[in-house]
């Protein structure tokens, strides 16, 4: 039977007085539309609109935006349950929860409760408050927000794939059967890092562990962490300023239990002889500036206790030296690793993303590249639409250097770009990006607190833009 939808964003009217929602579900249709190349069909409904029950059953994926508000809903919860209980009937379709405000895994309806949420929040920990991000372009934001919505995103376009039937047109299919990976749940100051290293891995055909929401009961908390590392061949641990949550009934955190049942199996398989079956990597943060003091002595004990060290590889160094070290790790242990460039490591890559209107305007600019012994990549906007994105993605995968060209195009097309950039881990990047930056329009000035500081701003008159680039490129090298 055919979709009536895609997609069905559900929440509370309550929780859309400031548009939230409304921006919400026009962040998701146009990144789902950029990575799958067709537009899909996105409805909103909130609790005050009837919505037929067909038209529900009937599509694709429900996104619930989980709030107090929506808890205390009668119809919200109805509606809900009426969507769960087509699950049963169409393995396809799934619900992916969005938490637009805290709301504790004992207040989520049952069927929520195992599912992995998607917080579109940030809590600041000093002061208690909750930061639900009504500016979507802040630093806060772009580290956070749109990350989470990232990993949503490709959560989605997956789903997508399947129920279409395109999973063999697209998917990255590994060359052989690769063995689990636990990436142990960290405390909130490294979960942007935890979820890129996730998305990396997945992206390579990987089955990561935990892909579910851990209990809060202790006993049943501990039984699901030892039955998924038994099943993994690799523990990855990241350890920051945050100790983490720490469940009823235990004076431990869930970071910290992950570690100690992790060595536990490192421990039993070299009494056994089995050493090589099971490793693990421990990422320490080295900007510890904010630690508390239980973290602090949880560091410490991890160091010094050699019961925890066994089959464990301590770093504290960069993030992207650690993710170089895990496929080190992969290949060792003959997990398959990631693949690098095929082409050429001399000659470093510049991705010129622009649109199609502003070719000619590129021209000059990849002509001075050229000249600096650079090879460009350059977007394709003649073909399949797969194809044309499988092409995206390979630039994505393979460019040293990125340039977005912002000409005939709008800064919340810039802003996707720069998205696309922060999002290539995702598919299977294994090299640093040297360099990222705007070329404006000459003439025309591009104003910095728009955009991600990291990226660099090149404007101004033409022989101006010419002799910045020239330094930008100098300096990527």
């Amino acid at each position: 039977m055919a979709k009536n939808n895609d997609i069905i964003i559900y929440y509370s009217q309550a929780d859309n007085e400031t548009q939230w929602v409304d921006n919400f579900k026009k962040f998701i249709e146009l990144m789902v539309t950029q990575v799958q190349g067709i537009k899909p069909t996105i409805v909103q409904k909130s609790d005050i609109e009837d919505i037929d029950e067909k038209e529900l059953t009937n599509s694709t994926i429900l996104i619930p935006i989980l709030t107090s508000s929506f808890m205390s809903s009668g119809k919200c919860l109805d509606t809900l349950e009426t969507y769960a209980k087509s699950l049963s009937q169409n393995k396809l379709n799934a619900i992916f929860k969005v938490l637009k405000y805290p709301v504790s895994i004992n207040e989520q309806p049952s069927k929520l409760k195992d599912l992995l949420g998607y917080e579109f929040y940030q809590t600041n920990y000093e002061s208690g408050e909750i930061d639900d991000y009504e500016d979507f372009f802040t630093i806060d934001a772009e580290k956070n927000y749109w990350m989470r919505l990232v990993d949503l995103v490709y959560d989605i376009d997956e789903c997508l794939i399947k129920t279409k039937g395109e999973t063999n047109i697209i998917e990255i299919k590994p060359s052989i059967e690769r063995k689990s990976i636990y990436l142990a749940e960290t405390g909130r100051d490294l979960v942007v890092q935890k979820n890129i290293i996730r998305r990396e891995l997945q992206r390579h055909g990987y089955t990561v562990y935990p892909n579910h929401t851990l209990s809060t009961n202790l006993d049943d908390l501990k039984a699901s962490i030892t039955k998924e590392i038994n099943e993994s061949a690799l523990s990855i641990h990241l350890i920051g300023n945050s100790y983490g949550e720490i469940p009823e009934g235990s004076d431990r955190s869930v970071v910290d239990i992950q570690n100690k049942i992790a060595a536990e199996k490192s421990f039993k398989l070299a009494e056994e002889g089995l050493k090589k079956d099971f490793s693990r990597l421990i990422w320490i943060s080295p900007n510890l500036d904010n630690i508390s003091e239980k973290q602090k002595a949880f560091i410490e004990n991890i160091k010094r206790d050699t019961a925890s060290l066994e089959g464990a590889e301590i770093l504290q160094n960069p993030l992207e030296d650690f993710k170089n070290i895990i496929r080190e790790e992969l290949i060792e242990k003959n997990l398959i690793g990631f693949n690098n460039s095929s082409l050429d490591s001399n000659s470093k890559q510049v991705y010129i993303m622009h649109n199609k209107a502003d070719e000619s305007e590129v021209v000059k600019i990849k002509k001075q590249i050229e000249k600096n012994g650079f090879h460009v990549l350059l977007p394709e906007f003649e073909g399949e639409l797969l194809e044309l994105r499988q092409k995206h993605i390979d630039n994505l995968r393979n460019f040293d250097v990125a340039i977005i060209y912002k000409g005939k195009v709008n800064d919340q097309w810039v802003q996707m770009k720069i998205l696309d950039i922060m999002k290539a881990p995702g598919f299977g990047r294994s090299k640093p990006i040297l360099g990222k930056a705007i070329v404006g329009l000459p003439g025309e000035a591009i104003n910095q607190d728009n955009y991600n500081s990291e990226v660099e701003i090149i404007a101004g008159e033409e022989k101006n833009i010419s002799e910045s680039l020239q330094y930008f490129l100098e300096s990527t090298k």
